[in-house]
């Protein structure tokens, strides 16, 4: 009694795209979903885990839910399968681990309160000086 073996056809993964082209399906998938106030961060030198981040609202959690699927859907459809994705049950914060370039979608109030856009944009910037002391001067 013998049985013919199972032969599993492998393909060794294709590389990932440019992140020009990722950072701009996703901003596709976005757009496409009418996300709100849309920002880009670019985080190269800043970490090691992405080299940018984009940040988006939705208006409820079903909208942050649906923005961050489609998202997923553009993703897969140039070939870059998620690392991961956290927070879809709940859905007030959903992150998509895209590697090069990691997706936050959240609620306006969940945005407010984390200010993900001030912790990782502190010191890109130039001081403000004082206009009083340039008066004075």
């Amino acid at each position: 009694m013998s049985t013919q073996a199972h032969v599993i056809k492998t393909r060794l993964p294709e590389p990932p795209p440019p992140i020009s082209v990722l950072l701009a399906n996703v901003r596709s998938a976005l757009e496409e979903l009418k996300a709100h106030d849309i920002v880009e961060i670019d985080v190269q030198g800043k970490t090691s885990i992405a080299d940018y981040l984009v940040i988006a609202s939705g208006t409820s959690t079903r909208h942050v839910k649906s923005i961050a699927d489609e998202v997923i859907r553009f993703a897969k459809r140039l070939g870059a399968m998620p690392l991961g994705v956290e927070g879809e049950r709940e859905a007030e914060w959903v992150l998509v681990d895209l590697g090069d370039v990691i997706v936050h979608v959240m609620l306006p109030r969940v945005r407010e309160f984390y200010a993900l856009e001030r912790l990782w944009t502190v010191g890109d910037q130039p001081p403000q000086q004082d206009v009083e002391s340039e008066s004075a001067a």
